[in-house]
């Protein structure tokens, strides 16, 4: 064979290599598009993605700014800028709770006291629930859109939904739980100036105090915010309502802060006077009337206090002597609430501080029960009789709820004394200025006031619980500032006003 044959045989040799790996190739592609046909008919590629509820597109800040604002009528308002934007509000909804659980689970318990993201979980899902109703909603409204009367329905449904979601914080907020942090926008009112409603045994500003760090700390309540109060915003809410206080002197002290708020301590010469509509008058011989009554005329608005220190009825043994024993009947809530209550709008009561020996021997206070001395050595014991006075009030109460639609009713829990090394009358004393509640969170679920707390239970009279809030304020009392103390006695039990009792009432406002 000849050079020239041998170079033509080798280069179609060499032509027929490149068409058989042209061939394979295109084999190969060819068998490839056939198992992908053949795949995508039996699970579509998708489904060897995750799905799409367990990621999210995550944008930088200035890519978040760039998402587009005009979102469906299905789903407007359950997004946020702050948020990452994914497809769906469900998908957002549930990573969201996908994560909390899993900041949960991280999260170390502390006996059976949910942990703040536990309530953020349990929040998350409530929402998300309302969400999702509320897009039931909207959708069923489109698709009724046509006919008008079924569209109307909706539309109210839907109204509905939303008024509950509004309202849905203040009835998550456990308000008792929280801390306290300095605030240079308090106090609420001046307390050398508001002299027209705040008794001077109470205003630490006219004593020899000179401290008064304890104006500036504010209540912040755990994962929730307190409504800011504001004197006019108190009183539109409280329009041709009446809101009533009756207990002891701590009662008595809340009354007061309640009338400096509302005023901003300032000088009202149009307020009126109305204790003789309910029964106030300073009898024949006596100090002082048995309590206060004032209207606001602009809204007609009456805010009112009864002494009432043991929270039942008391009455003579015999009207004509007047070193006779009264009867303290532990049966009976005290006269001016079975009186007056149709009167009363917003009622607040609290008592526990008179039940001791000297106050009973002193006051000559013999403990009845079905009308008659009691003979229940149970009951005996002033604790117990305390506390079955309490729920028997707050029951009787609870059972005039329905008589009276418009009636909300409080029990407010025991406000602490902080007397140290002994008692007001064997030099206890509480010199403390630096609040012991830096530092400091109240957590629990149950009330520290044990007795209060299963008081309400099942009963329509709500709990104003400021017991724990107001342990960790031992530096708020009036101490040895008091005017009218004896040397050496300190007032470990009264609060300065402004003061810890302003918080009470923050509470109260947000609350009704």
């Amino acid at each position: 064979m000849t050079p020239l044959h041998r170079n033509s045989f080798r280069m179609k040799r060499v032509a027929l290599r490149r068409r058989a790996r042209h061939i394979s190739v295109v084999l190969v592609v060819l068998v490839c598009a056939t198992v992908g046909i053949w795949t995508w008919d039996t699970a579509p590629s998708s489904a060897f993605l995750p799905p799409q509820s367990r990621f999210l597109k995550l944008q930088t800040e200035e890519e978040v700014r760039r998402i587009p604002s005009g979102l469906n009528t299905e789903t407007k308002g359950s997004y946020s800028s702050a948020t990452p934007f994914v497809n769906k509000a469900e998908t957002k909804e549930d990573s969201t709770i996908e994560q909390v659980e899993h900041e949960v689970v991280s999260e170390p318990k502390h006996g059976k006291t949910p942990t703040s993201r536990e309530n953020k979980l349990q929040q998350v899902k409530r929402e998300v629930a309302i969400r999702k109703d509320q897009t039931t909603k909207t959708t069923h409204i489109k698709e009724t859109h046509s006919d008008p009367e079924r569209t109307k329905q909706f539309v109210a449904k839907k109204d509905d939904v939303s008024t509950s979601t509004a309202r849905f914080p203040n009835q998550a907020c456990n308000y008792a739980k929280g801390k306290w942090v300095v605030d240079n926008h308090r106090p609420l009112y001046s307390g050398s100036h508001c002299k027209q409603w705040l008794a001077s045994m109470w205003a630490c500003r006219l004593m020899q105090r000179t401290d008064f760090a304890f104006e500036r700390l504010r209540w912040q309540p755990k994962d929730c915010s307190m409504e800011e109060f504001e004197g006019s915003k108190f009183l539109t809410r409280m329009k041709n309502r009446t809101l009533a206080f009756v207990g002891d002197s701590l009662g008595r002290q809340q009354f007061q802060s309640m009338m400096c708020m509302i005023t901003g301590g300032k000088e009202r010469p149009d307020v009126l006077d109305v204790g003789p509509e309910f029964g106030f008058i300073t009898p024949e011989g006596g100090g002082r009337p048995n309590g206060w009554a004032y209207r606001f005329p602009e809204t007609n608005t009456t805010v009112l206090y009864h002494w009432s220190s043991t929270l039942c009825d008391i009455q003579p043994l015999n009207i004509s002597d007047p070193l006779t024993e009264h009867a303290m009947h532990l049966d009976r809530p005290p006269a001016f609430l079975r009186q007056y209550l149709h009167k009363i709008n917003v009622l607040v009561m609290n008592t526990g501080h008179h039940w001791n020996r000297g106050k009973l021997n002193g006051n000559r206070w013999v403990m009845h029960v079905n009308g008659v001395p009691n003979a229940d050595k149970k009951l005996a014991a002033l604790g117990n009789a305390k506390n079955f006075t309490i729920h028997s009030t707050v029951s009787w109460v609870s059972s005039q709820l329905p008589r009276h639609p418009g009636l909300k009713a409080f029990y407010r829990s025991l406000s602490p004394r902080h007397f140290v090394g002994g008692e007001w009358n064997t030099g206890g004393s509480c010199n403390n200025t630096t609040p012991m509640s830096i530092g400091k969170e109240v957590l629990q679920e149950e009330s520290s006031d044990y007795s209060a707390g299963h008081a309400v239970k099942g009963t329509g009279v709500k709990l104003l619980d400021i017991t724990a809030l107001s342990h960790i304020r031992d530096e708020g009392h009036i101490s040895r500032f008091s005017l009218s103390a004896s040397k050496g006695v300190q007032d470990c039990l009264h609060w300065c006003l402004p003061g810890v009792p302003d918080t009470w009432n923050e509470m109260l406002f947000a609350m009704i």
